[in-house]
């Protein structure tokens, strides 16, 4: 029930299409080792971005392609951090990055926008993203000792979104409960 009731306040503050994954893991350098791992026990049709920049070129494909088998094997879905042709060249489901870098749309792929301002969600309105990542919400390691949002500069930024959002930092599944969030995203807090 108390599922049931985040969801339609949820739906009420942003109204648009909610057919994307709910939980989505993030890849990162400090996460790798147990990438496989929490792959497996992200519940089935959770989304995976791979970023992975510490990777020269040619390993980082050769780690996509087998956390790829992985991720599908799963029934989840697969971003690339990366350009629209490289992402549609390594096979993945869509693009992920900051607003400006996912224009012009290409037809097929999902376009996953960060943003941690009004100015970046405000961007990504514009160039039609299909979600956005805001961060950070709490205190993470990927911003050690950075500025936060807190949960109502959060749910402010949310507001404007015409896109599904998909709250990270420091994000896990208590902290997504807490927040009353049902679309979250996380490096640690998955792995």
């Amino acid at each position: 029930m108390a599922a049931l009731s985040m969801v339609a306040r949820y739906k009420a503050l942003v109204p648009q299409d909610q057919s994307l994954p709910a939980i989505w893991l993030i890849s990162d350098a400090r996460n790798d080792a147990v990438l496989e791992a929490a792959l497996r026990r992200l519940p089935r049709g959770s989304g995976f971005i791979y970023r992975h920049y510490h990777l020269a070129e040619r390993d980082r494909f050769a780690r996509y392609v087998a956390l790829r088998r992985i991720a599908r094997a799963c029934g989840h879905t697969v971003v690339l951090a990366d350009s629209a042709l490289t992402a549609t060249e390594w096979r993945a489901d869509g693009i992920y990055g900051a607003p400006r870098t996912l224009y012009p749309r290409r037809r097929g792929l999902l376009h996953l926008a960060t943003a941690h301002s009004m100015r970046e969600i405000a961007l990504s309105n514009q160039f039609g993203s299909d979600a956005v990542l805001i961060s950070p919400i709490f205190r993470t390691n990927s911003h050690h000792g950075g500025k936060v949002l807190g949960a109502a500069r959060f749910r402010l930024l949310a507001k404007h979104s015409k896109a599904p959002v998909i709250a990270l930092g420091g994000m896990d599944s208590q902290r997504a409960l807490a927040l009353d969030w049902p679309h979250w995203a996380a490096i640690d807090g998955l792995s």
